[in-house]
């Protein structure tokens, strides 16, 4: 059974940074690309970072040097840094793993307050 499980999220101020991980379970990653997602009340999920199985990485334009995402095949994991935080990041955030067959995370609460 595939799982994946992130953590980090929280309640910060404007400014102050998270850092969310996503453990990945039943299945190894070192072959696929992953992603964050998020999903902001009111508001569809929308793409926030990916990183192929090479380390290549692209971000949407509004985390772009603010957003980090970094992976650890030997953790079978996925991060990512998030500093300069605004309330707009405000969202759960979920990770993904693509592949022949998507599987997705619950998902953690980013609440950033102004």
């Amino acid at each position: 059974q595939v799982q994946l499980v992130e953590s980090g999220g929280g309640l910060v101020q404007a400014g102050e940074s998270l850092r969310l991980s996503c453990v990945v379970s039943g299945i190894r990653i070192s072959s696929s690309s992953l992603g964050w997602y998020r999903q902001a009340p009111g508001n569809e999920r929308v793409w926030v970072a990916s990183i192929t199985s090479g380390g290549s990485t692209n971000y949407r334009d509004s985390v772009e040097g603010r957003f980090t995402i970094s992976r650890d095949d030997a953790k079978n994991s996925i991060y990512l840094q998030m500093n300069s935080l605004k309330a707009e990041d405000t969202a759960v955030y979920s990770c993904r793993k693509f592949g022949k067959r998507d599987y997705w995370g619950q998902g953690t609460q980013v609440t950033v307050s102004s």
